[in-house]
């Protein structure tokens, strides 16, 4: 194939609109185009967005900024490739009106996810880090996309969560407005325990838990007069990062009682029934 034949195809009309003719060469140098300045696009966007943070922006701040650079991007991409090849945006005017239609029809859930994914990270009411308790999955944000937010459970599990069921179900978020979730550990000591010196002790292991804050201060509660023990319930505040960190100062508490409680010779107390027999017992000699 000869190079003026090469040209004779690329110079092939494909169709005119309002006198300007759409050929091969036009709509191949489209996609080309397009493709090199995208390249460059995404170049700089992943140099903002390092050194975004850098300076100690929060992820859910530069996630959305990236998200309004690229959508910027591709619109000035789009409307300066056709100017540039002298294209008029009406000639696709037929494609668009295609489009919309398909979008009312079989797309409503998408553009209800996608709509509210802007939501989510123009609002901000779940950020990127955030702990979030979704109907029984507990996990912290690891990204909000456009059609979908992104979880990690606390057994390492991902979970996909479509973006308009996070505004139109009840979520719980841990850390909305800080880190700090309250707690607490219950334990029973036997019947006949000085409760003074009980009450002391569990103080005592809130107060040296390096985890547990000031501020709210920590108290201890004598809860109830149960069957077998008496029941203390120790209460106090943490700036959890996740439900397992939780686990981890709750555990810590129970390790620390079980210590100090031996010391002093405190009796936790375990299901216990006392049996009275009235009358006597007859013993049958064989």
């Amino acid at each position: 194939m000869t190079l003026e034949q090469i040209n004779q195809y690329l110079a092939f009309v494909i169709f005119t609109y309002n006198d300007v003719n759409i050929t091969v060469a036009k709509v191949i140098q489209v996609p080309l185009i397009l493709f090199a300045m995208w390249f460059v696009v995404t170049r700089i966007g992943k140099l903002i967005k390092k050194t975004l943070l850098a300076k100690k922006i929060s992820q859910d701040a530069v996630h959305l900024f990236t998200r309004i650079y690229f959508i910027l991007s591709i619109a000035i991409l789009i409307f300066t490739s056709l100017e540039v090849l002298s294209i008029p945006l009406t000639a696709f005017a037929f494609v668009s009106g295609a489009i919309a239609i398909g979008v009312g029809f079989g797309a409503q859930n998408i553009i209800n996810n996608f709509i509210s994914g802007w939501i989510l990270m123009w609002e901000r009411p779940i950020r990127i880090g955030d702990f979030l308790e979704v109907g029984n999955a507990k996990g912290v944000v690891e990204t909000i996309n456009t059609r979908s937010t992104r979880i990690r459970r606390n057994d390492g599990v991902h979970m996909l969560i479509p973006n308009s069921q996070l505004l139109e179900n009840t979520v719980t978020n841990w850390t909305l407005i800080d880190g700090n979730a309250r707690s607490s550990v219950s334990v029973g000591v036997a019947y006949g325990s000085d409760v003074v010196l009980v009450k002391k002790l569990i103080q005592q292991v809130l107060d040296d838990h390096d985890a547990i804050l000031a501020n709210p201060k920590s108290s201890v509660m004598f809860d109830d007069f149960a069957d077998s023990s008496l029941v203390f319930n120790a209460i106090f505040w943490v700036c959890a990062e996740s439900e397992t960190m939780l686990r981890k100062v709750r555990s810590d508490i129970r390790f620390s009682l079980y210590d100090v409680f031996e010391k002093h010779d405190v009796v936790i107390a375990f299901p216990q029934r006392d049996i009275h027999i009235d009358g006597e017992i007859a013993f049958k000699k064989s």
